[in-house]
């Protein structure tokens, strides 16, 4: 469990908060480049409790600029994105991507105001379909983190957004533990319908730092000589990576980035390391299966709100109004919506004093701690981890059977490093089937 202050600590993400500030030091990924064209219309976000509008001008560059106009506060989600700039709709103040004010039309020709005025803005980067933003002190941004789903061909990954109704931490928690995936997807006509974790539903965790982030493994039983290892993985700030399971398997994950206190944009990705993505497998994500959702939300599940609504395409019909869908005899209608009534829990934000931590929690506890180390060596002036270290973000999760007892630190060192066009270096099937 968390004191009470502790839980407001890592869960508050608004400007001059410790969290917010720690969130300010990485890059954030905030929407997929096909939401903004040149010269179209602009895209309202909220990253980190701040409102946003995002607009790609007329050369292709990508501009995220403060909702607000900093003349009389007019909507800036209104303006007009024409000519290289975006311009208020109030009173024509026309603004670059780096927040420069090019033009004021009410004012006198020769007004020092234009060269004065400026709105808040933040660098944004386009890398394979994805937008980032920085928001952090830094007049240099840090280099993107060499996420290996964002630097695999687009032709080997498949990327989805939905806004989630909790804190962003109930959301991470959710991913990397382990414990829960036999019990909480095992029913009958699940998605998944043989989870390799039901064999022992009471593994045993180990939790091994580096640079970037946490390695949290489960060890179970599979037979009298040999254990069943799955290693997901926490990456600073707000990244998992969970194992594969299957015969024809892909590696994925979240970002969990935190739109407000009580809201987070889930972004998922799948991917093949070194050869195009499953169509198969990429038709099921966007259709779902028999009726059910996967662990991406599929394509015919969204509702769109209306243009004022943050991320307003991103929002599922499935939500806490209407109970998930939840029937009694057949649960959830599918995987990321088992995941998503738990995580979201009784509340956005849960007392976390509250709580009875069992040893199954090993791994959750570690990353509170983690976040709660990195906070305090921020506010002594030290950096935050791996911000400026982009390379030691390229590990993968792993699903592995070694012998019995063995350490899975050694068995998998090699394949816990990812390498761009390297393939997994084994097959995540079960040792019979070996």
């Amino acid at each position: 469990m968390l004191s009470t202050e502790d839980n407001e600590t890592v869960t508050r993400v608004g400007a001059g908060t410790p969290m917010g500030q720690l969130l300010r030091q990485y890059w954030i990924p905030f929407l997929a480049s096909s939401d903004v064209e040149s010269d179209g219309q602009p895209y309202l976000v909220r990253l980190l409790g701040e409102d946003l509008v995002a607009f790609r001008d007329s050369d292709g560059r990508v501009g995220l600029v403060d909702q607000a106009c900093p003349h009389r506060g007019a909507p800036m989600l209104f303006a007009r994105n024409e000519e290289g700039g975006i311009r208020c709709v109030y009173h024509g103040w026309k603004f670059t991507v780096e927040g420069r004010c090019e033009e004021m039309p009410a004012e006198p020709v020769d007004s020092p105001m234009v060269k004065r005025v400026t709105i808040k803005s933040y660098p944004v980067r386009e890398r394979n379909g994805v937008l980032w933003a920085y928001m952090g002190p830094s007049k240099e941004a840090p280099p993107l983190p060499d996420v290996e789903w964002n630097l695999v061909p687009e032709s080997h990954s498949v990327v989805t957004f939905r806004v989630q109704e909790c804190n962003w931490l109930q959301a991470l928690e959710g991913e990397i533990d382990s414990a829960h995936a036999a019990i909480l997807h095992g029913r009958k006509g699940s998605t998944i319908s043989q989870w390799r974790q039901g064999q022992d539903l009471s593994p045993t965790f180990e939790v091994q730092q580096h640079v970037a982030g946490l390695s949290v493994a489960a060890r179970r039983k599979d037979g009298a000589e040999h254990n069943y290892i799955r290693v997901n993985q926490f990456l600073m700030p707000f990244w998992t990576l969970v194992p594969p399971q299957k015969q024809y398997p892909e590696l994925s994950g979240h970002a969990w980035v935190p739109i407000d206190d009580h809201h987070t944009l889930a972004i998922m990705f799948s991917y093949t390391p070194d050869q195009p993505f499953y169509e198969k497998s990429r038709k099921l994500f966007k259709e779902g299966y028999k009726g059910r959702e996967t662990g991406h939300h599929s394509a015919g599940n969204y509702v769109t709100k209306p243009l004022t609504t943050p991320y307003r395409n991103y929002w599922s019909r499935f939500n806490r109004a209407n109970a998930y869908d939840y029937n009694y005899e057949t649960g959830m209608p599918g995987l990321w919506l088992e995941d998503a009534a738990c995580q979201s829990g009784v509340a956005p934000i849960y007392d976390r004093s509250k709580e009875h931590l069992g040893t199954s929690d090993t791994g959750i506890a570690r990353v509170r701690r983690m976040l709660l180390d990195s906070i305090r060596r921020l506010t002594q002036g030290q950096p935050a981890p791996a911000v400026d270290s982009p390379e030691s973000f390229m590990v993968r999760a792993v699903s592995i059977t070694i012998p019995s007892g063995g350490d899975w630190t050694e068995y998998g060192r090699d394949l816990m490093k990812a390498q761009l066009g390297k393939g997994f270096g084994y097959t995540p099937l079960r040792r019979s089937q070996y």
